[in-house]
C-alpha cells in the first residue's frame, strides 16, 4: 500500500533538511532537530508504516488516525487516515505538502475561515475558498497560513503528509 509513499518520502526528507531553511525557535518540549544536510536521513518501510497506521486506526477516537514518520524542528511528516471530515484549520508559519495514497475527499484551501458566533449552532466553514476534488495520486500544497479543510471524505481517505517551516518574507 505504502511503497510509493516510502520512496516519496526519502526524497521529501531530504528536500526539506537540504532547503536552506533556517529552524524555527524551539519551545523547551520541541521535536528532535531535523538530521543534518549530508546525512542518511529517515527511512520508514512500507510494512512499519502501515503496522503504525493501523493501530492508530484502531484506537482512532475522532475523525483523524495518523502514523508519525518524522517530528523535527524543520518538518514533521506523517500518514493520515480519515474517515470523516474535519474541521477547517490554518498553520501559521508551516507550509504543507499532502499526496493521496488511497481514497477521495473535497478538498477546500484558501479563503477566509468562518467560526459560528459564541452560543450559536452549526460548525465552521472556509468561505471563498478553492475546492479540490482529491484523489489518489492527487497532491495538494498549502501555503503557510493558508486555510484548507478535508469538507467531505467518501468512505476513507489516506495521504502522506509534510508540514515544513516556511521561509519568513523578507
Amino acid at each position: 500500500m505504502m511503497r510509493r509513499t516510502a520512496m516519496a518520502l526519502m526524497i521529501l526528507t531530504s528536500t526539506a533538511a537540504l532547503s536552506g531553511q533556517q529552524p524555527a525557535a524551539r519551545p523547551a518540549s520541541a521535536p528532535t532537530p531535523a538530521p543534518p544536510p549530508g546525512s542518511a536521513g529517515i527511512y520508514k518501510s512500507d510494512a512499519e508504516l502501515s503496522d503504525t497506521l493501523k493501530k492508530a486506526i484502531a484506537a482512532i477516537s475522532g475523525d483523524t488516525a495518523s502514523a508519525l514518520v518524522a517530528n523535527t524542528d524543520q518538518y514533521r511528516i506523517g500518514v493520515v487516515y480519515r474517515n470523516k471530515p474535519g474541521g477547517p484549520l490554518a498553520h501559521r508559519g508551516n507550509t504543507e505538502l499532502h499526496y493521496v495514497i488511497d481514497g477521495a475527499a473535497t478538498l477546500v484551501t484558501g479563503g477566509t475561515i468562518v467560526r459560528p458566533a459564541p452560543g450559536a449552532t452549526g460548525l465552521a466553514r472556509i468561505d471563498g475558498g478553492a475546492t479540490h476534488a482529491m484523489k489518489k495520486g492527487d497532491v495538494v500544497v498549502v501555503p503557510a497560513g493558508s486555510a484548507h479543510w478535508y469538507k467531505e471524505v467518501q468512505g476513507t481517505f489516506t495521504y502522506l503528509e509534510v508540514r515544513f517551516v516556511a521561509p519568513e518574507p523578507k
